[in-house]
């Protein structure tokens, strides 16, 4: 446990180096998410947001408050493409047969590329969020609210790295790592990231309180608001990310000690 402790660490802050010497892709992930951001309140702002209860005057910074969580999420899964990419640039170009050379926990490698990932993620959401506060976001979360907010989207971003480093190795090129991570991106547009759910038709609205993003972004909404997430939320989302470290920690290990070889 040590060993794999100590190695994993090491791979961790490969990973790390690797982020700022290649910021690229970093700044990719990032703009994204500040784009849409702009894009939505200043452009749609007024008009989904008078649509919103209670929307009339101020009816963009209502909006602004609502779809700030649903921007979040959207980071979330611009760091699920980047872990993709990664990994998949170290199966193809054969660092990780070389670590299997090597006296280096198996394990260790995909850690260090899940919590690498983790952290690139944190940072991305909180330049996302200090545009938000820019552009006049004022959320009403108190410290054990933002404690508990950081705490929920590193988790997040945890589990999801999780899955998208096993698509990343299960894909032939590097190209084709960067196409899995999409359903990611969709799917807080077909949740309550951009509108509530209730306004969807039936078949729709069904998908989208059924997905795992509706409740990630209805905890975020509720932590950043200073409320205590409602329990289904809550719990769903606790529950989503279970099921995808799971996955992904299996799906990861299987194809690791089949494809490094």
């Amino acid at each position: 446990m040590t060993t794999i402790a100590a190695d994993s660490a090491t791979m961790f802050r490969r990973n790390l180096l690797h982020m700022m010497r290649y910021p690229g892709l970093t700044v990719f992930v990032i703009g994204i998410p500040v784009l849409l951001l702009l894009l939505f309140v200043y452009v749609f702002g007024g008009t989904l947001g008078a649509g919103l209860p209670g929307g009339g005057e101020g009816a963009s910074q209502q909006y602004l408050a609502y779809v700030v969580p649903g921007i979040l999420l959207i980071g979330v899964a611009g760091i699920a493409n980047g872990a993709s990419i990664g990994i998949a640039q170290d199966m193809t170009e054969g660092i990780v047969a070389r670590f299997r050379s090597m006296a280096i926990s198996r394990a260790a490698v995909l850690n260090g590329h899940v919590l690498g990932n983790t952290v690139q993620g944190l940072l991305c959401l909180a330049i996302v969020l200090g545009v938000g506060l820019l552009m006049g976001f004022r959320p009403a979360a108190g410290p054990l609210a933002w404690l508990a907010l950081t705490a929920f989207l590193a988790l997040v971003c945890y589990s999801v790295s999780w899955v998208a480093v096993a698509m990343g190795m299960s894909s032939k090129t590097v190209e084709a790592a960067s196409n899995w991570p999409m359903i990611f991106t969709l799917l807080p547009f077909l949740g309550s990231g951009f509108v509530p759910t209730a306004s969807m038709p039936g078949w729709l609205q069904w998908f989208a309180d059924a997905q795992p993003f509706t409740p990630f972004i209805e905890t975020a909404r509720d932590l950043l608001a200073g409320r205590a997430p409602s329990s289904g939320d809550g719990w769903w989302s606790l529950i989503w990310c279970a099921v995808f470290i799971a996955l992904g920690y299996a799906w990861a290990g299987r194809l690791y000690e089949r494809k490094s070889v």
